[in-house]
């Protein structure tokens, strides 16, 4: 299993997943505005045959009057490769790479009330905190919770960082 940053001939693949993956579904100009404006913030996670597993894909919020806070807009692991911790990892990279690269201080998202698999994710893996409900939320009418989760803990973790050659140009482990 592999994680790393998304490519721009990553984001038809990555579609593809959330087709298979999740009712909400976006069009592709929107995988292109992430990846073009952000494209340090959505990662993949690629099975044995370099097919996409899983993905996240991440923003930074632009309002000027908050703390420098991302937004995951979208997460998805196939169902074949659930419980291998690929959620967590895909959620861990991009909450790092908000820190190192905008210095945010939070990360939201929202979830589908009805989504079980998710909160329990969000809550109990990943300490999110839920900030307020949202009624009609998703296109279908679904409401929503709206999450937050502190990346103060994480950003005073020390990494141990590797210089690499090659498109990766620094690995960090933070375990």
């Amino acid at each position: 299993m592999n994680i790393r940053s998304v490519r721009p001939e990553d984001l038809m693949n990555m579609q593809h997943c959330n087709l298979l993956c999740l009712p909400e579904n976006y069009q592709m100009k929107y995988y292109f505005s992430h990846g073009l404006s952000w494209p340090q913030l959505s990662y993949i996670a690629e099975g044995e045959n370099g097919k996409i597993v899983g993905y996240v894909l991440a923003k930074m919020e632009e309002d000027a009057d908050d703390v420098p806070h991302g937004h995951i807009t979208s997460l998805a692991v196939m169902r074949s490769h659930w419980h291998l911790g690929l959620a967590q990892k895909l959620m861990d990279q991009a909450s790092r790479a908000m820190i190192e690269n905008f210095n945010a201080k939070y990360v939201s998202l929202h979830v589908r009330k009805s989504n079980w698999a998710a909160l329990h994710l969000y809550s109990n893996t990943l300490n999110f905190q839920v900030s307020e409900g949202e009624p009609k939320y998703y296109a279908d009418g679904e409401d929503a919770f709206a999450r937050k989760q502190d990346l103060t803990p994480m950003a005073d973790e020390q990494p141990l960082c590797l210089e690499l050659e090659g498109p990766d140009l620094k690995h960090c482990d933070y375990s």
